[in-house]
């Protein structure tokens, strides 16, 4: 284990890193569907890739954007003890009264975590290959309060609570859109909501799916990418994810962008909303908190919303997330659509239950889309393992865990996830 709590230390130079990671996007295509072959050998697939450069080179080349996508992102209770401005650990669970129950969790898990961590701490490896991937825009669902109220909401087992001065561990990341359309949100009362958006606003992080009433709840985010347009984030959640009925946004009541349901009026209120707004060569990703905790298994109401959203709603990416773990990915007309991207930064470590699922392997999602069309040209992710409260780089064995399960439940989803480079990334594949 390296300094910094992580598992492995690479001395390849960081200009030659980035430089095998600008390869590997280079040499895959469309999705890289059909371009790196069925087997899950990584030196196979290596080669398979090297094959397809010289070809794909004459291609021509159209504009590209490229996002990073995560699950969900909770900095609050336990991470917030070791941050440098930790706040009030007073928490009202009916298994832990104290935010440093979690931390001392986590430390019989995995050892001692250092206190003060700087800000940067919880991102650990995931900061290296972020300045690698050099993503145009980068999203987050937000899971947790930024705030010092200390009303919990009335009636809710679990509260999330990060103090407001600790937010630079965001900022830390370049994070450009929290989305806030979940179920903690609110847990510190309506005051914790509007000293969450306050706070945000203030370090320029966009915000959606939140707000101080049913309009601005409603109200996307809009990032600009340097010379490439605009991305148009929708935050939106859905009572399947655990959001109280009560937290939905009305006409003069804060609250989230809950949705109704996931029927034709649902999908054709946000096609409305879209269709004002998107321009030629924007990108519109609906991020969507949805479904239960644990399980692979995806609704078929899922999947239907879904694909209505891109062929109606002129919906380019459908991030989803509130699943613990990693679910299958679809590519649905040249758009991806992830069911879940799993929790990516949290305190569960220690936490007994569900090992199964392998929780503490989360995902870090690159994907470039063409332009001109909305499409998937490329999805490169990287496997990220949480502990001692930091993102870490996985051993191999996990990574090809990981890239098993999620092969086995996209190929239900008419794709498949392949290793790459070494054995050290996954990329999104056809079925077989």
């Amino acid at each position: 284990m390296n300094s910094t709590g992580g598992r492995r230390n690479d001395y390849r130079p960081k200009s030659r890193r980035r430089r095998e990671f600008l390869k590997l996007a280079g040499t895959l295509g469309a999705a890289g569907v059909g371009l790196i072959g069925t087997s899950s050998e990584a030196s196979g697939k290596d080669t398979a890739i090297e094959q397809n450069a010289s070809a794909l080179a004459t291609q021509q080349e159209h504009p590209t954007l490229t996002l990073f996508l995560c699950g969900d992102v909770m900095t609050g209770r336990g991470i917030d003890r070791i941050l440098p401005c930790p706040g009030d650990p007073r928490l009202y669970e009916p298994y832990m009264t104290s935010a440093e129950g979690y931390l001392r969790l986590a430390e019989k898990a995995g050892g001692p975590i250092p206190k003060p961590a700087d800000f940067a701490y919880p991102w650990g490896d995931a900061l290296s290959e972020l300045e690698l991937a050099a993503p145009d825009v980068r999203i987050i669902n937000l899971e947790t309060a930024v705030t010092t109220s200390s009303d919990p909401w009335p009636g809710k087992g679990i509260h999330y609570r990060m103090h407001p001065k600790n937010l630079p561990c965001l900022t830390a990341a370049k994070i450009d859109c929290a989305v806030l359309a979940n179920n903690h949100v609110l847990d510190w009362g309506y005051a914790g909501l509007q000293e969450t958006l306050a706070t945000l606003a203030g370090a320029n992080i966009k915000t959606t799916g939140a707000g101080k009433n049913r309009r601005f709840a409603e109200v996307p985010a809009v990032i600009e990418a340097a010379g490439k347009g605009r991305v148009l984030v929708f935050g939106l959640g859905d009572e399947s994810s655990g959001i109280p009925w009560l937290w939905d946004a009305l006409g003069d009541r804060p609250g989230v962008n809950l949705l109704p349901d996931l029927s034709d009026g649902s999908v054709r209120a946000l096609a409305e909303q879209i269709a004002t707004l998107k321009q030629q060569g924007d990108c519109a990703v609906a991020s969507i908190h949805w479904g239960s905790n644990w399980g692979y298994g995806i609704p078929d109401s899922h999947r239907e919303f879904a694909h209505r959203l891109i062929d109606e709603a002129q919906v380019d990416v459908v991030h989803g997330h509130s699943s613990h773990h990693p679910l299958g990915i679809e590519l649905y007309k040249g758009k991806p659509i992830f069911y879940g991207c799993g929790d990516f930064l949290n305190d569960y470590e220690g936490i007994p239950g569900h090992a199964e699922f392998r929780s503490d392997l989360s995902v870090m999602y690159f994907l470039t889309l063409d332009l001109a069309t909305g499409k998937l040209v490329r999805l490169i992710m990287t496997p990220m393992q949480i502990k001692r409260f930091r993102l870490n780089d996985p051993l191999p064995e996990d990574i090809r865990w990981l890239q098993q399960v999620l092969n086995r439940e996209s190929r239900l989803l008419g794709t498949g996830i392949e290793l790459a480079d070494q054995g050290r990334r996954l990329v999104l594949s056809a079925a077989t």
